[in-house]
């Protein structure tokens, strides 16, 4: 029995498959060894440092003469004498405002009222017993 026991430890120790973690986890995996891979074969990063690097010549740019200056002197500047000129101030311009235009405001409107209507009431118009709408105008 001890020695089932050992075989099965050993076969799930050395079984590499055991442990699935999914696909996009073993292609991560996958790429940090193969980067890891890269640098120790290439003799970069930790696995380089006994490597002494190559010295990088850069070539000097070429150094060109000069071009000779060559200054002509300035032709000479005549100048003949100008009479002054003489300018008279200009006389200042007065304008006088104009009168201040008043308004007068437009008349009141006139109303028009009909003349007041005179009542004339006939003693007995409808006979004294009348009990119409209008009893004010009875004498009883």
């Amino acid at each position: 029995m001890k020695r089932f026991a050992l075989a099965v430890m050993l076969a799930v120790l050395l079984l590499p498959g055991v442990a699935l973690a999914g696909s996009a986890t073993d292609a991560a995996l996958g790429l940090g060894a193969f980067a890891v891979f890269n640098q120790i074969l290439s003799g970069t990063g930790l696995f380089g440092a006994v490597a002494t690097p190559t010295p990088a010549v850069v070539a000097s740019p070429p150094v060109y003469a000069p071009a000779p200056v060559y200054v002509t002197p300035p032709a000479p500047v005549y100048v003949t004498p100008v009479r002054p000129v003489y300018a008279t101030p200009v006389r200042p311009i007065y304008v006088t405002p104009p009168a201040p235009l008043y308004v007068a405001p437009p008349p009141p409107p006139v109303a028009y009222y009909p003349a007041p209507r005179v009542y004339y009431r006939p003693r007995y118009a409808y006979g004294r017993r009348h009990h119409g709408w209008d009893r004010r105008w009875h004498d009883d």
